[in-house]
């Protein structure tokens, strides 16, 4: 069970998880000690999954976002484990997500510029059969964060 001081850690660890724990025990009215504690409790819970460091994507030269369509007339369990291992070969693919509706699959793909798919999708027809293959490029970001709303949980 999570109280609103331990909410509020997981929001301004969502924020900026290298927030030293005295800053962290300030903004939310408790002792260095008692954060520290609720930190490694939240951590021993699960909460916290991990704690990571975001690169910035034009810096690392990989500004453009490239969302691919998968449909496939199989749906076989060895045909998921040639996918699986197939996209996880691949770095710039960031996430895959399974789909309800007429679509199977939709990746995500980070990569230096639009010319670069070309390779990835060489690759992946290569190693799986599909149906249907499809790409299109993101023209802008609108919205794009790692925080989770913490008012959910209980």
């Amino acid at each position: 069970m999570l109280d609103d001081r331990d909410r509020k850690i997981l929001d301004l660890l969502q924020e900026n998880a290298a927030l030293a724990v005295s800053d962290l025990a300030d903004r939310v009215s408790l002792s260095i000690s008692a954060c520290s504690r609720r930190i490694q409790r939240l951590e021993e819970d699960g909460y916290i999954a991990r704690r990571v460091v975001l690169l910035d994507r034009p810096l690392m030269g990989l500004p453009t976002t490239m969302f691919v369509i998968v449909r496939t007339a199989r749906h076989s369990a060895d045909w998921l484990e040639q996918f699986r291992k197939a996209i996880s070969d691949i770095p710039e693919i960031v996430e895959v997500h399974r789909m309800t509706g007429t679509i199977d699959y939709i990746l995500k793909l980070v990569l230096p510029r639009v010319e670069a798919y070309d390779e990835i999708y060489k690759t992946l027809v290569e190693k799986v059969e599909f149906f249907d293959i499809s790409a299109s490029v993101s023209m802008e970001t609108l919205k794009a964060t790692t925080a989770l709303p913490t008012h959910y949980v209980r």
